[in-house]
């Protein structure tokens, strides 16, 4: 088996095993896919064909990153979310199968036009948008960086007649209502930071935390959104697990109806939402 393909996944589970990650065998056929080029459907049809040179120095250079901890979609510059596989960069928060919890409780709200406070990649707004062809859409971010990879993304999918970017603190650029308000904010609080997993360094530090106590970023979203919502129109944010009584609170305290927590796959909370009163 040596210098085949299937000799190139076995060290890449043995690196992978050691360093140790959640799914070993997954992301080794995911490395030694982008190492070689080989579809990752096709990997198993392909494990007794030879292996070059430049293949196996492809997959070392990988297998050396991810020792660091790097995450394995920035080295492959994607990643899987809801429905549809997103460009992803260091430039933005990398979408994870939690956020999902968010777009599908949007998806159960009437709505024709949505705001995304923070789409870092867009992920949220462009699930939300590719499942309703009639609606419309607004994205701010506070980084161009991140609103390069929103537009990259909205392309790929072809949805940038539907949707307008924004660099914006929050609100501040923001001059109309919508019928759903949704956000992803950075919610980690500063004294959580040093407690993170390595690959989170990764990520960008604004996209993390909002460098106080986790629930900064809610306080603005919050405290603005009646303004910028339409009759009836619902706010929806995703938050960190221990966090929905202090963020429906918050709800509650701003005059909003109808505030639930919900809960993502693992079941844990993870969405507050609430109606414009």
């Amino acid at each position: 088996m040596k210098g085949t393909i299937a000799a190139l996944v076995k060290r890449a589970v043995t690196v992978l095993q050691d360093i140790p990650v959640d799914n070993p065998v997954g992301e080794a056929r995911l490395l030694v896919s982008h190492a070689t080029g080989i579809p990752v459907g096709r990997l198993t049809l392909e494990l007794r064909e030879a292996a070059t040179a430049a293949q196996e120095a492809a997959l070392e250079t990988l297998l050396t990153r991810r020792t660091a901890h790097e995450p394995v979609s920035h080295m492959l510059g994607k990643r899987a979310f809801f429905n549809h596989e997103f460009i992803v960069t260091p430039d933005a928060l990398d979408p994870r199968p939690d956020t999902e919890a968010l777009v599908l409780q949007a998806l159960g709200a009437r709505f024709s036009t949505v705001l995304d406070l923070g789409t870092g990649t867009g992920a949220i707004i462009l699930s939300l948008l590719a499942e309703r062809p009639e609606a419309t859409g607004v994205a701010t971010d506070l980084s161009p960086a991140a609103l390069g990879v929103a537009h990259q993304n909205a392309d790929q999918i072809g949805l940038t007649d539907r949707l307008t970017l924004l660099e914006s603190d929050w609100y501040t650029a923001v001059t109309r209502t919508f019928d759903l308000i949704v956000s992803n904010p950075p919610y980690i609080a500063l004294d959580e930071m040093p407690y993170l997993g390595r690959e989170l360094s990764y990520e960008p530090r604004m996209a993390l935390t909002d460098e106080g106590d986790g629930l900064s970023a809610y306080r603005t979203i919050i405290d603005g959104a009646a303004a910028h919502l339409s009759s009836d129109g619902w706010l929806m944010v995703e938050i960190g697990w221990k966090q929905g009584p202090a963020v429906e609170s918050l709800f509650h305290k701003a005059g909003f109806q109808n505030v639930a927590i919900h809960d993502d796959l693992d079941h844990r909370d993870r969405v507050v939402i609430g109606q414009k009163g």
